[in-house]
């Protein structure tokens, strides 16, 4: 079968390649819902590996528009790692520099990636997690504050503003009417909520959920549970159709599953996503005989594979 001819695209700026990124149809694990397409949107494809590739971006031109960000300042913020990639990668293709904080346990790969861009990293404990440099950060910023810019991705409305403009307006231009369910599980919420907002104007009704982890204490990377963490600012509970919990299991299972039998290597969070996006195509196909569901891959599972391949329970 011949192959359709499609003319590469010329970037001016690395920056350029965010977003656009290509929708996957899932066949093998969702063979027991044939009725029901089942995409994952596969956000490793943007330059900097992950999801966060966009909001980063998008919070970055925002502040250098209103003048929050200027050449004299250095860019920090919290981050359990991907956001703190794309701000490393948007750092150096826009000459600022990048300091974060994350936690000591965050995954080798991110470490040295981050570090690859000329990032400078602060790190804070491993026992509390993404809520641990929230709460570094803010200390190191009140103590000089006119030494940085602090975009405060839990809090910017840049970040779910992203997701609007970008990844559900890219979602309906793929799927169009077909589309009935979306679900993005919770870190800052950035993607559930800007990308809920557009879908919910959307000339029919989709059904939007939110996933988190069902535990507080939990191996999904990333991933908030609401009840016990630091919630964002930019969060709004009212606006999901559902909360959906997954468990660790779950999503980790999941991630395995999708590298074994679609080829496909995602992360914790894409696992849990998927897991859900099953769970949602399973009841579509109970309740109507059909329907289509869309997810994200948030990113690429060869992230974590070092220094142990897949560690479910953190170890305290």
């Amino acid at each position: 079968m011949a192959l359709g001819f499609h003319r590469s695209r010329r970037l001016a700026n690395v920056l350029d390649a965010i977003g656009n990124t290509p929708l996957l149809k899932l066949k093998h694990v969702t063979k027991h819902v044939p009725g029901v397409e089942v995409y994952v949107k596969l956000e490793f494809f943007n330059p900097g590996g992950s999801v966060k590739d966009r909001p980063a971006l998008r919070m970055v031109q925002d502040a250098i528009a209103s003048g929050k960000l200027t050449s004299d300042k250095i860019l920090i913020d919290a981050t359990s790692g991907n956001t703190g990639v794309a701000y490393s990668m948007i750092g150096a293709a826009m000459g600022y520099k990048v300091q974060l904080v994350l936690p000591k346990n965050a995954s080798k790969a991110r470490k040295d990636i981050t570090q690859a861009y000329g990032t400078e990293l602060i790190y804070s404990s491993a026992m509390e997690g993404s809520d641990g440099a929230i709460r570094l950060v803010r200390k190191i910023v009140s103590e000089d504050p006119d030494k940085y810019f602090y975009p405060d991705q839990y809090s910017n409305p840049s970040n779910p503003l992203a997701h609007y403009l970008g990844t559900g307006q890219e979602i309906i231009d793929a799927v169009g009417d077909k589309l009935t369910h979306f679900v993005a599980a919770l870190g800052t919420s950035g993607t559930a909520m800007g990308t809920t907002r557009r879908l919910h104007e959307h000339t029919r009704p989709v059904h939007c959920v939110a996933a988190e982890p069902a535990e507080a204490m939990h191996g999904l990377e990333g991933l908030k549970h609401m009840a016990s963490s630091i919630v964002p600012a930019i969060y709004d509970a009212t606006l999901p159709d559902e909360i959906m919990p997954i468990t660790t299991d779950e999503g980790w299972d999941m991630a395995e599953r999708v590298a074994e039998l679609e080829g496909v290597i995602v992360g914790h969070s894409g696992g849990a996503n998927i897991a859900a996006a099953v769970k949602l195509a399973e009841r579509a196909q109970a309740e109507n005989g059909g329907g289509c569901v869309v997810t994200v891959a948030c990113d690429r599972g060869d992230r974590y594979f070092d220094p142990v391949k897949w560690e479910k329970n953190y170890k305290w």
